[in-house]
């Protein structure tokens, strides 16, 4: 595993430095150092889409769908005077921004449920987007002009646990004691590697030796460059009043066996995952809520479009609203029905429009919730964050907020892989919580006695969702991404389904934004035609 430097054929560059910082110390050790260097593009945001007036002129607009997208669009297409419809096939706006508390229904297929949390404003679950990274400048400043109040999300917490059936015989340890060790196995190995007298131009002696002054301080080694234990870990006593005495070391082998390397190892430097990540006050629904008093009077619930068909001058949606079946001519139509579902609609798109719907997957993310009616991970010193199990479940969500309340709710399973996914929407509701339960207990021995009030959200069997985030293949992308973000005719698709960014508001927002600016493209020209 010793990589010697003298060995490489060529003078060691930039590029193998870089290489070697993000082998220890992840995108964010790499985003450092290359800001550093000053080789880090500048990244420029558009806020707002900034649409030109339509000054007295009509344009109509069908939006079909009330997710983030189209909320986004109703609301700046609205003030700049254009006439917005939006029709949503189910009982609720949102899409996936969805929130549940006492009471709220649930609408999977086959599986109806009911909300059984008791009624108390900290005790709800985020069953869709749950976090804000700062990095997401749109969303953000959407929050900020609709008064949505936010507060910090704990993404990334050290004190939560990981456990693998195969490391530490399934006990469950802190995660800051399996990073801290594998931290300082890596560093070591990276020390012994690299000396001195191996590093070629255009290091120099002293380059050399801040180097691996890096790696020892990286790693907490000793002088003689070995990993012996950090405090990092934490102490096993002591370290008030008394000198601390560090915790032991796990074997490396044993660090191994348990992959969270995949993920846990570099979770917080992820571009969306790192610190700090926010979170709306009173649930991520308080955006949707935010919209609606903007454009809530826009917006048909309950309309379950049938048809949508292109015309020489204007796009026409046929719809069922409580039994009546209706159509509705506008100029555009801007749609964030998930991909799939629209090649079931009556349409005239063309074959290759058609092909790209189609070829756009989804992901199969189950979440299960609980309300814990005393928040037991704060007497283990969890406040907020994410425990990893290599079990089915995934993870285990603590909440941010309501910290020393007497109840609050915990995600009892975060599971995002397809097959995983899949698996958990074959099984009955009763069968997921059960299943939930008996492997949170290796986690937390004492979990079930404290939970209550489950609810499953398979977003695959969610009824006018039946997937969740798109799912992209790099074929798909370079045959049809392009296809599907421009208009046909006079309809668009639209939502984080048609962005880089699949499964984020900002996706969705970015989207509508693109959106919205071609047809204000569009309208601008056929002003200077008419003319």
């Amino acid at each position: 595993m010793c990589l010697r430097v003298k060995e490489m054929s060529k003078p060691f560059s930039r590029r193998d430095f870089l290489n070697l910082v993000g082998a220890a110390g992840g995108s964010a050790a790499v985003f450092q150092v290359t800001t550093a260097l000053g080789i880090t593009p500048t990244i420029e945001h558009s806020i707002t889409p900034g649409l030109t007036p339509l000054k007295g002129r009509k344009c109509r607009v069908i939006l079909l769908g009330a997710g983030i997208s189209a909320l986004t669009s109703a609301y700046e297409l609205s003030k700049a005077g254009y006439e917005c419809i939006i029709l949503e096939a189910s009982h609720r706006a949102g899409g996936r921004n969805l929130t549940l508390r006492q009471g709220d229904f649930i609408d999977e297929v086959g599986n109806p449920q009911q909300c059984q949390f008791d009624d108390a404003p900290h005790l709800y679950m985020n069953a869709g987007a749950a976090r804000i990274p700062h990095t997401h400048h749109k969303i953000l400043a959407y929050c900020k002009e609709l008064g949505v109040e936010l507060e910090i999300f704990e993404n990334d917490n050290r004190n939560a646990w990981v456990q693998d059936p195969k490391f530490n015989l399934g006990k469950p340890v802190r995660s800051k004691e399996y990073l801290a060790d594998a931290r300082g196995f890596m560093a070591e190995l990276m020390a012994k590697s690299i000396t001195p007298e191996d590093l070629d131009a255009p290091f120099s002696e002293l380059d050399a030796e801040l180097l691996l002054n890096f790696i020892k301080r990286y790693g907490d080694l000793s002088d003689a460059g070995l990993y012996k234990g950090s405090t990092r870990a934490g102490y096993l006593s002591g370290g008030m009043l008394s000198p601390g005495i560090k915790k032991g070391v796990f074997d490396f082998s044993e660090l191994l066996k348990a992959d969270f390397w995949k993920f846990r190892m570099h979770w917080a430097e992820a571009p969306d995952q790192g610190s700090p990540l926010l979170q709306p006050v009173g649930g991520m629904d308080m955006i949707v809520k935010g919209f609606m008093k903007k454009v809530g009077h826009l917006v048909t619930t309950g309309a379950q479009v049938r048809s949508i068909m292109n015309k020489s001058d204007s796009i026409a949606v046929e719809y069922e609203h409580k039994g009546e079946l209706k159509q509705i001519e506008a100029d555009y139509c801007l749609n964030c029905i998930p991909t799939h579902l629209v090649t079931g609609l009556i349409h005239n798109f063309p074959t290759r429009y058609v092909e790209g719907l189609k070829a756009v997957g989804r992901g199969n993310l189950t979440k299960i919730g609980f309300q814990a009616n005393e928040r037991f991970w704060e007497k283990e010193s969890i406040y907020g964050g994410i425990s990893w199990t290599n079990q089915d479940i995934q993870q285990i969500w603590y909440p941010s907020h309501g910290i020393h309340r007497e109840k609050g709710i915990i995600l009892g399973a975060y599971v995002f892989g397809n097959k995983n996914g899949q698996m958990w929407g074959e099984l009955k509701h009763e069968e997921r919580i059960e299943r939930a339960l008996l492997q949170g207990e290796q986690v937390h021995p004492d979990y079930r006695k404290y939970l209550s009030a489950g609810v499953t959200i398979p977003w695959h069997r969610m009824n006018h969702m039946l997937g969740c985030d798109s799912r992209w293949s790099a074929q798909a992308r370079n045959s049809y991404f392009k296809v599907l973000q421009q208009a046909s005719g006079r309809h668009y698709m639209m939502g984080d389904q048609i962005s880089y960014h699949p499964a984020w508001q900002e996706g969705a927002v970015s989207s509508a934004h693109f959106t919205i600016n071609e047809i204000d493209k569009r309208e601008q020209a056929n002003r200077v035609t008419s003319l």
